[in-house]
């Protein structure tokens, strides 16, 4: 079993998910006692989001390659960034490390195709919905044309995201808005829902929706533990 570096902290909430998804995973597929082999780096998220939040990319970028290259030191086999807006420097980030960074856009696209969603709709921070490092990936790489809330609507699921899930807040109000905007999303003609925040599912499931939806999270932690279980 090959060692998966996990780069959290961003928020440690969705980081924990990454961590037990692993592991049930792994124990699921292998049996016994088994569990996934994991270095985990957990950033103060602090830093970071005052990174994002003054648009110093930059500095954003050099944390994450610094913390990157101490993942790979200390044995990490593959690195999983786990958070959709910080692969806004996935290239540079893979640039400053040997060992391959596993693409969370990578890891969604299939079930996408698979579900055979032509017009998925796109839940995640306002830099995730509003740049085109995600967006442009998923449809230059994969062909998937992604689709986003409104102007409000994006700022309130950011707002969410940033004031409630990533400190561990789960509310029914915040739940009901997310069931209101898919809704109407859908209406419009979006056929499926992404979860591209990491956070998104600690508030919303499958369940909650009569279209297919695709968390990140568990997808990306999925394609982390194939590669890890590849021998060849």
């Amino acid at each position: 079993m090959k060692t998966i570096g996990l780069l959290g902290g961003m928020s440690w909430e969705s980081t924990v998910t990454y961590y037990q998804v692993l592991n049930r995973m792994t124990q699921a597929r292998l049996g016994g006692l088994h569990s996934a082999k994991c270095l985990i780096w957990s950033f103060d998220f602090a830093e970071i989001e005052a990174a994002q939040a003054a648009g110093d990319w930059g500095r954003a970028t050099d944390l994450m390659s610094a913390a990157a290259r101490n993942l790979e030191r200390g044995g990490a086999d593959c690195l999983v960034v786990c958070t959709n807006t910080m692969h806004k420097m996935a290239h540079d980030v893979q640039q400053a490390i040997d060992i391959p960074l596993l693409h969370i856009a990578d890891a969604t696209a299939p079930a996408v195709k698979t579900a055979g969603c032509k017009a998925p709709l796109l839940l995640a921070t306002a830099y995730t919905m509003e740049q085109d490092f995600y967006k442009g990936h998923l449809r230059d790489k994969h062909g998937i044309n992604v689709r986003v809330p409104g102007s409000d609507d994006r700022e309130e699921v950011h707002r969410i995201i940033y004031e409630e899930l990533c400190k561990g807040e789960i509310w029914a109000d915040s739940k009901q808005t997310l069931l209101e905007i898919v809704e109407k999303e859908t209406q419009a003609g979006s056929d499926g829902v992404i979860f591209g925040c990491t956070e998104i599912g600690l508030l919303v499931s499958a369940e909650d929706f009569a279209v297919p939806s695709f968390d990140t999270t568990t997808l990306h932690a999925e394609a982390a533990l194939d590669y890890a279980l590849n021998q060849t």
